[in-house]
């Protein structure tokens, strides 16, 4: 257990909103609307992925650069931004403050390692 005791029920709050949210946005919401087929499982993978960076549950066994290669041309540093925006947003309205600022730290690192992997993705492409 972690000292701010992050619990799975924070997360299984947490996700399903982030995503409704995600799913209704402009920008958002067309380019995860057409590269998710099942909401409820990627629902339940994320949660998982979630689980095992704030829990270290071990729960989710995906590749998740792999799975965002997939969709690089949306893979862009406005887009981070606004998913970013979107995840402090959802952390503040959900989780208290100390809480929302450990899910805003993890978000940020996940979301500079993707872009470096997709970065290097598309320089390996072009050579």
């Amino acid at each position: 257990m972690n000292d701010l005791s992050i619990t799975e029920g924070d997360i299984d709050r947490l996700v399903p909103e982030f995503y409704a949210r995600v799913r209704k946005d402009e920008v958002l919401g067309p380019i995860f609307n057409g590269a998710i087929e099942d909401w409820p499982d990627h629902l339940e993978r994320l949660k998982a992925f979630w689980s095992s960076i704030m829990l270290t549950s071990g729960r989710y066994k995906g590749q998740p650069l792999i799975a965002h290669v997939k969709h690089e041309a949306h893979m862009t540093p406005e887009n981070f931004a606004r998913w970013l925006e979107l995840w402090r947003q959802t952390t503040g309205d959900i989780l208290g403050p100390d809480k929302a600022e450990l899910f805003r730290q993890k978000a940020a690192r996940i979301a500079e390692s993707l872009t470096m992997g997709v970065q290097f993705y598309r320089e390996r492409q072009r050579a």
